[in-house]
């Protein structure tokens, strides 16, 4: 029987390495798009990417996480679940369907319509993967998602480029996204041994509701937070316009879901597991927010550093607008896991309410803003956006404060140290490569000379987290090896 430690360590081994590869060969796969797409195309995605999201929210929807609260979630339990998210999927894309006219008058653009009722489709495909969704996490099992998930990439990535350059536009962003949910539905029903019975029982989900409904609809609230500059630009710019910031956000993205969707895993079920024992809490609560703290800050201010490089590089110059965006949305981009992770101590703690509350008052506040200043242009509304992503880490924190005891100068010595010393290597970086002239060496020296000032720095400071990591690595290495 393994221990809650090891499951959290093999937990942590199998999502890096799940995100690693799904980043990789989003990278790979996402240079080919953007070489062969225009930003048109990816702007008319961009004005329907938030209900696309939806279908991925189902799939972790607030019953995953109520499951999880649970000690030993039986059979009524998760068929409850499937057959609940099953009905509301359908009915959902039912109603979504029959207003799509409507998301077409919005944005002026009356093409949204059959794409619309085409991309809507995987909200139906993700509602019947709930309940295995909600096993394999409830159970720790990293290792079965996180080969869904590279399989389910791969198939969608390859299918995707070959529609595109068969000239199929912004169709095959559309058939991309379909192929992903649906090979991650069905490889999730192959690595989960539960299935549904044909006795449904709405029993459990009623009890569920009040705790899984506040969840599911900050996941809800979440992609409106996510997708509030691609709601408002697609609405007040042109496609191109919205083309551009979206490529920018899809990078920005990819680079922090590394450290986000790796610790995402197993945060929630252990810091549960672990609610009656606050000291031992507090402790891997901490450890997290240094891991992720080492990792964030170097990986997206380093991203920011050779923004302009790489999409001139990897995507041709008629994206080079979305490079400054790019570099703006990396400073946000830092943040955003520990965004996640605080977020997810709450919902550890039982208080779907607080959860819900905190990301409508982001949600609010990022409508309000962009409202207010979105005639000074998209370069301000992409600095506002980041501003206000800043400032609401120390509202997450604000209550986990209050629900776990860690304070705030426990918080900024878990955060701060890592922060100020990814700062001033970029900076060094930045000024050590200012001669250098080919934009291709110029991108791989800044790359190279990052990483090493970097891991000096660290080794000097002797920091622990490091230590851990690379113990971590030759431990996992040598066991293989034997």
């Amino acid at each position: 029987m393994e221990s809650l430690k090891e499951k959290t360590a093999k937990g942590i081994l199998w999502g890096g390495m799940n995100n690693f590869i799904q980043q990789a060969l989003g990278l790979c796969f996402g240079i080919m798009m953007g070489r062969l797409l225009s930003p048109d195309d990816y702007g008319m995605i961009a004005m329907i990417t938030i209900f696309q999201q939806i279908a991925i929210t189902l799939q972790n929807s607030g019953f995953t996480v109520a499951l999880t609260n649970i000690k030993q979630p039986g059979h009524r339990e998760y068929n409850s679940v499937f057959w609940f998210n099953v009905i509301v999927g359908t009915a959902m894309y039912a109603l979504l369907f029959f207003c799509a006219p409507l998301i077409a008058d919005y944005y002026h653009t009356d093409k949204l319509v059959p794409l619309c009722r085409y991309a809507f489709l995987n909200i139906l495909f993700a509602s019947f993967a709930t309940a295995q969704s909600a096993y394999l996490f409830k159970n720790l099992m990293v290792k079965q998602q996180a080969k869904a998930g590279m399989t389910a990439v791969l198939c969608s990535n390859i299918v995707g480029v070959s529609m595109a350059f068969s000239g199929m536009g912004y169709w095959s962003l559309a058939t991309q996204g379909l192929v992903f949910v649906g090979v991650n539905t069905v490889l999730l029903w192959r690595c989960s041994p539960w299935r549904p019975s044909l006795r449904i029982d709405f029993g459990p989900v009623r009890r569920m509701f009040r705790f899984s409904v506040k969840v599911l609809a900050t996941g809800i609230l979440n992609n409106v937070n996510s997708n509030v500059l691609n709601i408002l630009l697609g609405r007040y710019f042109s496609p191109y316009a919205t083309g551009c910031y979206n490529q920018a956000y899809q990078w920005d993205n990819k680079c922090y879901y590394l450290v986000q969707g790796t610790v995402q895993q197993v945060t929630q079920p252990v810091l549960a597991d672990l609610s009656g024992h606050s000291s031992r809490r507090l402790g891997a609560m901490r450890k997290m927010v240094r891991l992720i703290s080492f990792v964030s800050f170097p990986l997206l201010f380093g991203l920011g550093l050779v923004a302009r490089e790489f999409i001139v590089l990897a995507i041709t110059d008629k994206w080079l607008f979305s490079a400054g965006l790019m570099q703006i949305l990396c400073i946000s981009g830092a943040v955003m896991p520990l965004h996640t992770f605080l977020s997810n101590v709450v919902l550890s703690c039982g208080r779907s309410g607080v959860n819900l509350w905190c990301t409508c008052g982001l949600g609010l506040a990022s409508i309000v803003l962009m409202v207010c200043i979105w005639p000074l242009g998209i370069r301000s509304m992409v600095v506002g956006y980041t501003a206000l992503n800043l400032l609401w880490v120390l509202v997450w924190h604000f209550f986990v404060r209050r629900l776990t005891g860690y304070g705030f100068v426990m918080f900024m010595r878990d955060t701060l140290p890592f922060a100020i010393a990814a700062m001033a290597v970029m900076a060094a970086t930045y000024f050590a490569t200012a001669w250098i002239g080919n934009m291709a060496v110029l991108l791989v020296a800044r790359i190279a000379v990052a990483a090493v000032l970097y891991y000096a720095v660290m080794r000097v400071a002797r920091v622990h987290i490091l230590n851990e990591c690379q113990q971590f690595i030759v431990n996992k290495l040598f066991k293989r090896k034997h």
